[in-house]
């Protein structure tokens, strides 16, 4: 009686998709998200059990919707891939995002973002990034045994799960893959595809060309043959009306030898 109970009550409860927050305060955060999820799911792209998602709510407790947070940017392995309203995690094999990136903006307070580290070093989260692109600061945690403990140096520092690493230059933050490519925004990626459709484009028409001066040399090539098979053959016919001359010639006693 009392799983039934309990069953029904967690059919009652409504987990929201939505915390009625926006994604981020200004184009600032809102550019750092996006290159952060953006860059990370080209990463983990061909591996079907990494699921990386933005801004969405992840409820770690069945039964309990009020306790939730929606990570800027999270990174969940041994995930498939997938939409997803809000991560519930009694639904993704209990797996918590090991993975949490936050990026800073004027509105965030103090005690907000101290709720938020708590929350992520509650609930197992195993590497958790902090931003602040106005300050251009950088502070990570990594999980110790059972607890978030604060990254001395992040100045170069690769992420165990992720492979990347940060530098921390004096104006800004760069974060490079695994294979030393840089991170680059939507603008950036879109400006080298339009590169490298320009480069197609160009090499595509001078195959044109070749192709065409193949075709023009191969048209030349069979005119030449045909010209040269007519030659054999006119040949052909003034030897057979020589011989035939010698013939007629020899048989009316005439030597052809003779002139």
């Amino acid at each position: 009686m009392v799983k039934q109970l309990e069953t029904q009550t967690h059919r009652e409860i409504v987990y929201a998709d939505s915390d009625g927050q926006p994604m981020a305060d200004n184009t600032v955060q809102f550019r750092w998200i996006m290159v952060l999820y953006h860059n990370l799911a080209w990463l983990f792209a061909e591996n079907p059990e990494v699921f990386v998602a933005g801004d969405l709510l992840w409820y770690p407790v069945q039964g309990n919707n009020k306790l939730r947070q929606a990570p800027d940017v999270m990174v969940a392995f041994g995930v498939p891939k997938g939409d997803r309203g809000s991560y519930q995690q009694w639904k993704e094999n209990n797996i918590a995002p090991q993975v949490v990136f936050e990026i800073l903006s004027p509105g965030n307070t103090l005690k907000e973002m101290s709720k938020k580290r708590l929350f992520y070093d509650n609930y197992g989260v195993e590497e958790y990034y902090l931003y602040d692109p106005e300050k251009n600061d950088l502070t990570g945690w990594l999980r110790s045994k059972s607890l978030l403990d604060v990254i001395d140096e992040m100045n170069g520092w690769v992420s165990p799960r992720l492979g990347i690493r940060f530098e921390v230059l004096p104006d800004t933050l760069q974060l490079y893959r695994p294979d030393g490519q840089l991170f680059a925004d939507y603008l950036e990626v879109q400006q080298r595809l339009n590169e490298v459709q320009e480069e197609l484009d160009n090499v595509q028409e001078q195959l044109g060309n070749v192709q065409e001066q193949l075709d023009e040399e191969r048209q030349a090539k069979k005119v030449a043959e045909s010209e040269l098979q007519q030659e054999r053959q006119a040949k052909e016919v003034a030897e057979e009306r020589a011989k035939r001359l010698e013939q007629l010639l020899r048989e009316a006693g005439i030597d052809p030898e003779i002139k």
